[in-house]
């Protein structure tokens, strides 16, 4: 068991380096030609310090004005030049409210030659807001979508008909100024309208698509953010030109490499997974049964994102629920074992990216007291697992490129 504990840590050091949002700004920058006006940098969302600072390292002297908005804890040092804020994820709060309006100042007012450069991440629909309802009803309505069964693009459908600077409106503003956006995509096949709710991209979904989600989910809205919903949005932008970056199925490839040179048979399933948290913690612990009595060493990976049904006052995050949900299929294997984790270092609103069971974590938890039933229930995985140093603590990374889990599948005679 120490050794596939081992080998979970080995993976993760290895890709790190590897999913780093450096490269997708110098991929990004490659084809990219400086303004006859002034040059402003605009970045949000959970990997926006990294990608400011490689992108400020890349263009030194030519930035005019630059302002990051990101997560709590995510800014490391100062950028010269850039103003770095921080603000709440996943709900809204007053700071980002601040960040944003001082990035509208910055961007109101450019020329025909002026150019944003928009370093855009997941996490930027919470960071990057100017809402057209009140705070509190706008946190109402996140905090009741992020409850639900909701997937993150009927979440991002809503959020930008309820935002003055979502689905297109951020380009809108910075006219008669190009803006170009550099995206760390952190949703599914990288549609460019949804990720971070699409601040420079034209919306493609339409009122009767949010009218649909608002009653399957049963949203109390109030008479003002219904008038919202009616508004037209935008549907063609011609100032912005939009650059895709890193998603989901690089980061399963880069996992994939890592296992293999720890002498793992290794197998991507899927770089699209988009389920419940526990629908996948079961699969793969079904994997685990099926493959228990192999004489080979094989690594299973799946990578995309999963959602959680929180009905419970407990804490944790979806990678956390998946892995736990894993623990008990895995009960007495001695050579298995599971983890999931989210690449930017963060899974929920708990300072783990994820989780890790292997055979002996049911039993672990059952001398404590501890059922794992109970604990799902109440959405309390972090707890749970912190109980069976399960959790996988990270630190921010700077990156944000969805979740990855990998079953480790050792021979069996190998203990």
């Amino acid at each position: 068991m120490k050794n596939l504990k081992k080998d979970m840590q080995a993976i993760i050091q290895t890709i790190l380096p590897k999913i780093s949002p450096d490269n997708t700004v110098i991929n990004g920058l490659r084809d990219f030609q400086l303004p006859k006006g002034n040059l402003y940098l605009v970045a949000v969302g959970k990997a926006a310090y990294t990608m400011a600072l490689k992108a400020e390292q890349l263009l030194h002297g030519h930035i005019k004005d630059g302002i990051v908005c990101t997560k709590y804890g995510h800014v490391k040092n100062e950028i010269p030049g850039i103003r770095c804020y921080e603000g709440g994820h996943p709900l809204v709060d007053e700071n980002g409210l601040w960040a944003t309006k001082q990035i509208l100042k910055m961007t109101e007012n450019l020329q025909e030659d002026d150019l944003v450069l928009f370093l855009l991440s997941g996490g930027g629909s919470a960071l990057f807001e100017d809402p057209l309802i009140s705070l509190e009803e706008l946190i109402d309505i996140n905090a009741q979508l992020l409850r639900s069964k909701a997937d993150i693009k009927e979440i991002n459908t809503i959020r930008k008909r309820l935002s003055k600077v979502k689905g297109g409106k951020f380009a809108e503003h910075c006219q008669p100024a190009q803006v170009y956006t550099i995206v760390l995509s952190d949703i599914l096949n990288d549609p460019i309208d949804m990720i971070a709710s699409g601040p420079t991209a034209a919306d493609q979904s339409t009122y009767e698509h949010a009218e649909q989600i608002v009653n399957k989910y049963h949203l109390p809205l109030s008479n003002e953010a219904k008038r919202c919903l009616q508004i037209p949005t935008i549907k063609t932008v011609k100032n912005s030109k939009i650059c895709i970056g890193a998603g989901a199925s690089i980061l399963a490839q880069v996992v994939k490499e890592a296992c293999e040179d720890l002498g793992y048979h290794s197998a991507i399933l899927t770089d699209q997974l988009d389920c419940e948290a526990r629908e996948a913690g079961r699969f793969m612990g079904a994997m685990a049964k099926y493959n228990q009595n192999c004489n080979k060493k094989i690594a299973y990976i799946i990578a995309g994102e999963t959602t959680v049904n929180v009905c419970g006052k407990g804490k944790g995050g979806r990678n956390q629920e998946m892995a736990l949900t894993a623990a008990s299929y895995l009960d007495g294997m001695d050579n298995v074992a599971f983890f999931a984790f989210g690449s930017d270092g963060t899974d929920g609103p708990t300072d783990a990216a994820g989780g890790y069971v292997d055979g002996n974590t049911l039993n672990d938890l059952n001398k404590q007291g501890i059922s794992i039933e109970k604990a799902l229930i109440d959405n309390d995985s972090y707890h749970a697992l912190a109980k069976c140093d399960g959790l996988i603590i990270t630190g921010p990374t700077g990156t944000n490129i969805n979740d990855v889990a990998v079953l480790l599948i050792c021979e069996k005679n190998n203990k």
